[in-house]
């Protein structure tokens, strides 16, 4: 499902304009975005939850060349589906 979709779909459920759903979903993304970076932690109850975690530095190789390169540390946000997603799919 593309954003476009997603955004019709919200306006179709809550009778709502496309532009208010637009809106709505833009909110939501950036509100996740601060959560995130402020607290490393966001909870959705019914849906699940998202954890920034850290990934070590790692060697890995070149694709093309098969040449070792290293890999720099970094953030990636973990999502982990709550029961009652489980339970629908």
């Amino acid at each position: 499902m593309t954003k476009a979709e997603l955004i019709a779909e919200i306006a179709k459920t809550c009778d709502l304009t496309k532009a208010d759903a637009q809106n709505t979903l833009n909110a939501l993304i950036e509100i996740s975005k601060k959560t995130l970076k402020k607290d490393g932690r966001m909870a959705i109850a019914g849906f699940g939850s998202f954890v920034v975690t850290k990934r070590k530095a790692r060697t890995g190789r070149n694709p093309q060349t098969g040449e070792a390169i290293k890999i720099k540390a970094s953030k990636v946000i973990k999502f982990k589906a709550g029961k009652a997603l489980k339970e629908k799919l």
